[in-house]
């Protein structure tokens, strides 16, 4: 049995960054069992806010989207927590919705707000 541990993936829309932090914060011994990779931005914000590690991959709007889908296409990802704006325009929505494919195309657990986050965590032990 791998003792690796698995990756999970957050993300956050601008306006959303204060969620996620929050709910890092409150499930900080849950995600520090996890390798956590995110999004340039959130994944900085995320790091000094809790002091979990995490690889930061490229910002949203120039390809950090799709660099996760891609691990996730390749298997690498558990869960992606994808704190979305919805009341907001986002120019790279391209990428958001291949994320959300892949999730789904891969069956990948995908949580857009921090409730359903919570719920995954809470149901699948992560």
């Amino acid at each position: 049995m791998s003792t690796t541990p698995k990756t999970v993936a957050i993300i956050a829309h601008d306006n959303k960054k204060d969620d996620m932090i929050a709910f890092a914060k409150a499930h900080i011994n849950v995600l520090s069992k996890y390798r956590l990779i995110a999004t340039g931005t959130t994944g900085r914000l995320v790091a000094e806010a809790t002091g979990l590690e995490v690889k930061r991959m490229l910002s949203g709007p120039i390809g950090g989207d799709a660099q996760i889908a891609a691990r996730v296409a390749e298997g690498d990802v558990e869960a992606v927590f994808f704190f979305i704006d919805p009341l907001g325009a986002h120019p790279h929505d391209p990428d958001i919705n291949s994320l959300l494919r892949i999730c789904n195309v891969h069956n990948v657990p995908l949580a857009t707000n921090a409730a359903t986050a919570s719920y995954i965590i809470s149901t699948r032990a992560l």
